[in-house]
């Protein structure tokens, strides 16, 4: 016997172990031999993270997914997994050390800082999968990855040794976004733009040789102490005889260019920009433009290095910033201060350290080569984005790609495959000369030493060879082109030995690794193959790849999906999956985004204990509209908790009233009209969510199946089988209680990719008569077919139609819900006639009406509905007062015009619209259509008594 309420506290733990001990999540779980295959690869959450809205909204659909395909029968693979989010994760260790007052990282060092980080992943790494498993998750998770699993890290050795070996990896000194507190690069997408109140700074420089002086602008004086050029646009008279003189550069008097560049905007300012190629994403630009030696005056930790006047070495920046300020408003330089809103880039985790352009030697990937079979794919449609609007974005991106800086200044991580040995260049007559490092890439160091054996032993031998000079020199250079060696050169202390080829002779060559790691985007762009086996030619590998959809959010387009594709192409010919769903942001019911200081974060956890997961999954899913932002209410979740409540009832209202499952029952033996038009509106139901599912509209799925089940099933069809299921025994009764139970089974599995919990427990409770169940409801098999009776159709419908009606007035009119009020058909047809009498019974029962008779004129002061040929009024002059009932209805339509007029004028105000957020003005919009919704029922009310 059902209980009398659902708790879903007591319920999901025990269901989903159950579908553990049953290993339903398992890859095939369910499955026949030679079953199509469908996979999806996780989006890899951090070892650091906690689940959050954004998680809960992803998963959810993966899961819908991949329940729905298990239930088709399909050979089914989730494959979950972490990633080490190397900068975050690096973070939270070095945090936890100055908190317990332990030794830094560089105190402990790289050995036994590692030791920690992974001793920290073990304890906390699997919070959030943990975490997705309350929410309902599906996963297989006996096949659980992560990044840094030996088979990923070799993945990661393969690929990074392959691109570099076709040239698409090389080394070289470029401008990145440096993070002075943890002095490493770091990822665009690891950086926010924070709108910051700042001021600009207008200087004047000197022009050499004469008194005019050029004004420039800048929001970071301190960089003045590293400006090459000041720049013009070319066609900006203003400055045109100043093109090709120098200024002197105030503090530290370094003669530098005036150039004409378009980037300089003759509108903005003055017209003229100091150009710092070091310190500016742009200027660094023109720099290369014009040949400009750009000069770093940062340390790694952004301070002041040496390359600045000796007053500021070893300030911090901002400090070095007021200093600088001061002394140039003493030489008269500072013409004045702006006060000014500009974006700040600040690390995106902790929004407290604020990012700065650097130049430094990186690893860098050629990713305008890989860009262009991943742009094929789209264009040709090999891959598909779903809303297809962000292909544009994919495009955008794509089309106009820089090269990928992959290499990061830190310990945790995948290390670069790289090690150093000195780069002998040497002509005998002159001695050894210092050109820089010998770069060698392998997999491991004992590779390593085989090409550096035979790297220096070719040295040896032609040191020994005694060519002359000139000859010596050519061979050397002959040998560095076929050893292709792509590194730039860089400092590399001389060994300074007597005899330049000791070490070799010895085989004692000091070789150096790379200290540097790889972005932790570079080895979760293998994810799809790396998880399966790659580089072995695994079974899984054969079975599930390439996979079938990827879930992710809108936001990764570029950092993660598209360098899966360039990988997955790359390395497998193949792309890595079909269709790309892009979910929206989950903002508040505001509009608002959810953010901790605003205070109005979701925990998707919280959710969960209150209202359940089925209640918690339901709602994310229902409001999943494509291409839409979703404003999540926690009124929204208890509605869908009341949903979950309701189909509780339903199935508990059955096992009460009998209602069970019959061996050989057929459907298409139905005899009574509603048990036929049910089984139609079931099987209608099941093609709708079947199709929307199949669509990736998640919403539409989940509103067709609520729609069916609520207002179809429980509203409409448990109320009709009333008086057949509480009357006499009979063959109505007994198809009745048939059909009930088939509609719940179908029900229960139409549900269950959405509200997982409470399906499995209905399944196995209403399993206990009846026929034995043959599987648990996880992979039991996905209705399809069924049969619709046009005329059952036809009749209940117009049942339904009639009765809404009524109740719509009675609601409308104000109508005392106990009175029982009389109607009148006007105009009636011989269909209508005849449903009239085979319905009566239940029409004055369901409408509470105290007669049904024919007349040919409506009564005075009744109500009227149309509905096909015939009228149908109610003479409501005897229940309610006619005049107090316009005036009220008038009352209230003049309300709602007042509201919508205060809205036009709002919506109106340029002002107001130029001002207010986007949300504001979405809310105000949204109001004014309920306002002309709620006006248009009321008018319509009042046209009924007039």
């Amino acid at each position: 016997m059902l209980e009398k309420t659902y708790e879903p506290a007591a319920v999901e733990g025990r269901i989903y172990e159950s579908w553990q001990n049953a290993r339903a999540f398992a890859a095939g779980a369910g499955a026949k031999p030679g079953a199509e295959t469908f996979s999806i690869v996780i989006p890899p959450p951090n070892v650091t993270g906690s689940l959050h809205i954004g998680h809960a909204l992803n998963n959810t659909i993966q899961d819908i997914l991949i329940r729905f395909e298990r239930m088709r029968g399909k050979d089914v693979l989730w494959q979950p997994g972490t990633d080490h989010a190397g900068i975050a994760t690096q973070m939270i260790v070095e945090r936890k050390l100055m908190e317990q007052q332990l030794p830094s990282r560089r105190e402990m060092g790289r050995e036994e800082f590692l030791r920690r980080v992974w001793e920290w992943k073990a304890e906390s790494g699997g919070t959030i999968l943990n975490q997705l498993k309350r929410l309902g998750a599906s996963a297989d998770w006996s096949r659980e990855r992560f990044t840094m699993d030996e088979g990923l890290s070799e993945a990661v050795r393969k690929v990074f040794i392959g691109l570099y070996e076709k040239g698409l990896i090389y080394r070289a000194k470029r401008l990145v976004n440096w993070h002075p507190g943890l002095e490493t690069a770091i990822s665009d997408l690891e950086v926010e733009n924070i709108e910051t109140n700042g001021k600009m700074w207008h200087l004047k420089y000197p022009i050499e040789g004469s008194d005019e002086t050029i004004v420039v602008a800048t929001t970071r004086p301190e960089t003045m102490l590293g400006d090459a050029a000041v720049a013009v646009n070319p066609e900006d008279e203003r400055y045109q005889h100043l093109v090709g003189k120098y200024v002197i550069l105030p503090l530290v008097g370094r003669r530098i260019p005036i150039v004409a560049d378009e980037y300089a905007d003759p509108e903005m300012g003055s017209g003229a920009v100091k150009i710092t190629p070091a310190h500016d994403f742009n200027d660094f630009e023109v720099g290369v433009r014009h040949n400009l030696k750009p000069i770093n005056i940062l340390t790694t930790n952004g301070k002041i290095n040496g390359l600045a006047p000796k007053e500021y070495r070893g300030l911090d920046r901002f400090e070095a910033r007021d200093r600088i300020v001061a002394d140039l408003d003493a030489m008269g330089v500072l013409v004045w201060v702006e006060e000014k809103k500009i974006m700040v880039p600040y690390d995106e985790k902790s929004k407290q350290i604020v990012i700065e352009p650097y130049l430094t030697d990186q690893w860098f990937v050629k990713a305008d080569v890989l860009a262009e079979p991943a742009l094929a794919s789209v264009r040709e449609g090999r891959t598909k984005f779903v809303p297809k609007s962000y292909e544009n974005t994919f495009y955008a991106w794509m089309e106009n790609i820089k090269p990928w800086c992959i290499s990061r200044q830190l310990w945790w991580g995948h290390q670069i495959p790289a090690w150093y040995g000195p780069r002998v260049n040497t002509d005998p007559d002159f001695g050894r000369l210092d050109a820089g490092p010998k770069c060698f890439v392998a997999a491991n160091e004992e590779a390593v030493k085989e090409q550096a054996r035979a790297y220096y032993g070719k040295v040896v031998e032609i040191h020994n060879s005694g060519l002359t000079s000139t000859a010596y020199q050519q061979a050397l250079v002959e040998f560095e082109s076929a050893q292709r060696d792509r590194l730039d050169p860089t400092k590399w202390a001389s060994l300074k030995q007597t005899d330049p080829f000791a070490e070799l002779r010895d085989s004692k060559v000091p070789l150096h690794r790379d200290e540097d790691v790889l972005d932790t985007w570079f080895s979760s762009a293998l994810w799809p193959f790396s998880t399966m086996g790659w580089p072995s030619a695994t079974p899984e590998l054969a079975k599930y790849y390439p996979t079938d959809v990827l879930v992710t959010g809108f936001d990764i387009i570029f950092f993660w999906v598209a360098r899966m594709m360039m990988m997955g192409l790359e390395f497998t010919g193949t792309e890595p999956f079909h269709t790309v769903y892009m979910h929206a942001l989950v903002r508040d019911e505001n509009g608002q985004k959810m953010s901790k200081t605003k205070g109005n974060v979701i925990d998707p956890l919280v959710l969960i204990d209150t209202y359940g997961a089925d209640a918690t999954r339901f709602t994310l899913a229902a409001m999943a509209a494509q291409g839409r932002d979703m404003r999540l209410a926690i009124s929204r979740v208890e509605g869908y908790r009341n949903f979950v409540t309701k189909l509780w009832n339903a199935a508990r209202f059955l096992e009460m009233n009998a209602c069970q499952r019959v061996g050989g029952y057929d459907p298409k033996r139905n005899e009574l009209p509603v048990n036929r038009w049910i089984v139609g509106a079931a099987t209608r139901a099941v093609a709708a969510v079947t199709r929307q599912i199949e669509d990736y509209k998640f919403n539409e799925a989940a509103n067709a199946a609520y729609d069916f089940v609520w207002g179809t099933f429980c509203d409409w069809y448990v109320e009709l089988a009333k008086p057949v299921l509480q009357g006499e025994d009979g063959p109505g009764k007994t198809e009745t209680q048939a059909t009930a139970a088939h509609v719940l089974d179908i029900i229960l599995k139409l549900l269950h990719p959405f509200m997982p919990f409470v399906t499995e427990e209905l399944w196995a409770e209403t399993g206990k008569i009846g026929p034995a169940r043959q599987s648990l409801l996880i992979t039991a098999a996905w209705p399809t077919g069924g049969f619709e009776d046009a005329e059952a159709d036809a009749e209940l419908n117009w049942l339904i139609e009639v009765v809404s009606a009524i109740r719509s007035v009675r609601t409308e009119m104000n109508v005392p819900a106990g009175a029982k009020i009389p109607l009148q058909i006007i105009g009636a047809g011989a269909d209508t006639g005849t449903r009239v009498e085979s319905q009566l019974q239940t029409l004055m029962r369901l409408a509470r009406l105290e007669s049904v008779d024919y007349g040919s004129d409506a009564p005075k002061g009744s109500a009227q509905i149309v509905i096909g040929e015939a009228t149908f009024a109610l003479p409501l002059a005897g229940v309610i007062d006619i005049s107090a009932e316009q005036a009220r209805l008038a009352k209230e339509i003049a309300k709602e015009a007042g509201e919508i007029e205060k809205i036009d004028r709002k919506l109106g105000n340029e002002q107001f619209v130029a001002k207010a957020p986007p949300e504001v003005i979405e809310e105000q919009r949204q109001r004014r259509q309920d306002a002309v919704e709620r006006s248009e029922k009321l008018a319509a009310a009042l046209k009924r008594l007039s």
